[in-house]
């Protein structure tokens, strides 16, 4: 096998306005373009330099050609959701998207880790640590690109939505990229281009771990990766489809393993979330989170366990804004399905004019939080109830993010303790080798 080419989502706008910074061959290798660029949408085509073209692509035609593009959201959803002008490298494609226009970059698998590895956690992170997050950063990858030619856009969109009068359960893989590999926020994974690409600590991780994968029987493994796990990871099926794989089990993230609390149980979840367990991601070491975090992640505080209030109109008004149902007032939030992390990925929302269960983990969160809820490791305590109304909800929390597969917080207190990445990934991975796909 040789090194792949991926082709990643960067930005989707009626108008995108973008710099080529030297020349690169466009729309047939005898046209060249070079400086600033505008392209809009006008009726079902693309409007560029007063003609209209169905797509269009830009080869560089010096290596060292680069290409910028503005306003690009980061955090899309989150709390910290900004804008920015970012750099790249290889060729810019854009295409025609219903009714906007996107921005691919298509470069070789390696260049794209350098700048993956960069923006998912600081760069002066353990090399050890950046090393195993090479590791499953390119197995995930290649594990979607072999998912996304071998699936159909209608089977994919048919398997992460199921719903009934009594319940709305749905999660978000990949399915919304059929025109691309990946997208570059962390809807799959963080890619800035070549704005967090010149660590070389990063880029000697990447070449160190050139080509390889983690590997479970036959098949590369689907190695995803979260913030911080609260102490346990989750399993596969909790965020995504109904299905298992061998090595995203659950997993005390300590350093000796024991029996796990069984979390799936109301009584265990609660004690579980409502105590603060040793575990590596458990810290507040402020030299490893400042490795791990990029700035923007360290202005979330408290990830390990976590606690948000609200008031009983603001939280009705949140459900129905995200959900598009009118529920009345809230009368509770009742956990119907827990994972093993403690997780819940079914919710029951009553309410006055409306009963709903809603999952998975992820549309739980999304409903119940402007942005995104830290994780659904929570349990509800209803406050000074009026004639059968709360007045408030607190949810108290574990963790950040879906919680499955590598903990980046725990992984990186590893790092920090000596564990060499083979180590880190086989405390994460259970029955997962390392294999080299090319060199």
């Amino acid at each position: 096998m040789q090194e792949l080419p991926v082709n990643v989502g960067i930005l989707s706008a009626p108008e995108i306005h973008f710099q080529l910074n030297g020349p690169y061959a466009c729309h047939g290798k005898d046209r060249e373009a070079t400086g600033k660029q505008s392209v809009s949408l006008e009726e079902d085509r693309m409007l560029w330099k007063g003609k209209k073209y169905e797509e269009l692509l830009f080869v560089p035609k010096d290596e060292q050609a680069t290409f910028s593009i503005e306003d690009v959201t980061i955090g899309v959803h989150f709390h910290w959701e900004r804008k920015e002008t970012q750099l790249f490298g290889g060729s810019l494609k854009l295409i025609i998207e219903g009714d906007r226009i996107v921005a691919v970059n298509t470069l070789p698998v390696e260049t794209y880790l350098t700048s993956v590895i960069s923006s998912e956690m600081n760069a002066t992170s353990s090399v050890e640590f950046l090393k195993a997050h090479a590791i499953i950063s390119r197995s995930w990858l290649i594990a979607q690109i072999e998912k996304k030619n071998k699936t159909e856009k209608q089977e994919l969109k048919a398997l992460s939505l199921r719903q009934t009068d009594e319940t709305h359960i749905r999660w978000y893989d990949r399915e919304d990229h059929m025109h691309y590999d990946v997208c570059a926020d962390d809807h799959c994974q963080r890619y800035q281009g070549m704005t967090k690409a010149s660590n070389p600590n990063v880029v000697e991780a990447v070449r160190a771990t050139r080509g390889m994968v983690l590997v479970s029987g036959n098949e590369i493994c689907d190695a995803r990766f979260s913030k911080c796990c609260g102490g346990i990871t989750e399993e596969f099926s909790c965020a995504w489809e109904d299905r298992s794989y061998p090595y995203l089990s659950a997993v005390y993230d300590g350093k000796e393993q024991c029996r796990l609390p069984d979390l799936t149980e109301e009584r265990e979840a609660e004690r579980w979330i409502r105590s603060s367990p040793e575990a590596f991601c458990h810290t507040n070491d402020r030299k490893v989170l400042s490795q791990v975090l990029n700035n923007y992640d360290q202005e979330t505080n408290d990830f390990y366990r976590w606690k948000i209030r609200y008031a009983q109109a603001e939280l009705s008004t949140l459900i129905k804004d995200k959900s598009g149902i009118d529920f009345g007032a809230i009368l509770d939030l009742i956990p119907t399905a827990r994972g093993k992390s403690g997780r819940l990925w079914k919710l029951k929302i009553v309410g006055e004019k409306k009963t709903l269960v809603v999952g998975k983990e992820l549309e739980i969160r999304r409903i119940l939080s402007p942005t995104h809820l830290f994780s659904s490791a929570f349990v509800v305590e209803k406050e000074q109830i009026t004639d059968g109304i709360p007045e408030g909800f607190l949810l108290i929390g574990a963790g950040w993010g879906h919680g499955v597969g590598l903990c980046q917080i725990g992984a990186a207190m590893m790092g920090e303790q000596g564990c060499t990445f083979d180590r880190i990934l086989s405390h994460y991975y259970k029955k997962a080798e390392i294999k080299c796909l090319y060199e």
